[in-house]
């Protein structure tokens, strides 16, 4: 499998990518987040996933192991303030408690899915020629992927906010995973930051400053980590 993946590898990481949009832009404009087909379609993609990554026997290469010196790496927890944005402004209980615990689960699996395809299949395939351009490509790809939330009935402005944003964050994603070669950290990260959405309160806060620091912050976040902190 190793040989046939290796030789169609670019190929691979495009369906991959068309596969995860196609059935999630599906689910949500025909189910949403808060429903247990969205969470079916999802754990399945990330068994998929999984499935893959065991075959290749690429746990490690791609990230899936813990980091190997925590006390080297301190300066994940300012993750915790990007993770935790979404609670600033309080919490917004609109949801029955079964379609929070389904949204939840669904966006456990979206961050698991996302933070394997573009910061490991996506990356790792490309680093392989040149790292910077792997860097760019992973953070820029996986932030204008969200520009498919229009088709899903979202509003045109924060729509390209959260490209801003997803594309900084994508940046700090993927040189973390660069610099300690584990992914966990990025996968808690994503994960916590989708789940806790369906809390967020909608006003000026959430709408233009939340979207600004968590485009000026992980970006100056990535800059540090990547000029300062060895491999």
């Amino acid at each position: 499998m190793n040989k046939i993946f290796e030789k169609h590898e670019t190929l691979f990481c495009i369906l991959l990518i068309v596969l995860y949009v196609v059935l999630n832009s599906f689910c949500v404009q025909n189910f949403g987040y808060t429903s247990c087909v969205g969470f079916v379609v999802n754990t399945i993609f990330s068994l998929f996933l999984i499935a893959i990554v065991l075959a290749l026997k690429g746990t490690a290469y791609y990230g899936l192991t813990r980091v190997k010196d925590a006390k080297k790496y301190f300066y994940f927890v300012p993750l915790i303030m990007i993770a935790t944005v979404n609670l600033w402004n309080g919490i917004n209980i609109k949801n029955t408690k079964t379609e929070i615990i389904f949204h939840i689960l669904t966006m456990i699996n979206i961050g698991f899915i996302e933070e394997i395809i573009f910061r490991g299949f996506l990356f790792k395939m490309m680093e392989k020629q040149n790292v910077k351009s792997a860097i760019h490509v992973s953070a820029i790809t996986f932030g204008i992927g969200h520009i498919v939330n229009l088709l899903n009935g979202a509003d045109l402005l924060p729509t390209l906010m959260q490209i801003c944003y997803a594309i900084a964050i994508g940046y700090l994603f993927v040189i973390v995973f660069y610099k300690s070669k584990s992914l966990i950290p990025c996968i808690i990260t994503h994960c916590v930051i989708n789940s806790l959405s369906i809390f967020n309160v909608n006003n000026a806060l959430s709408l233009y400053v939340a979207p600004v620091f968590l485009t000026i912050v992980p970006l100056v976040y990535a800059g540090y980590i990547y000029k300062n902190i060895k491999e």
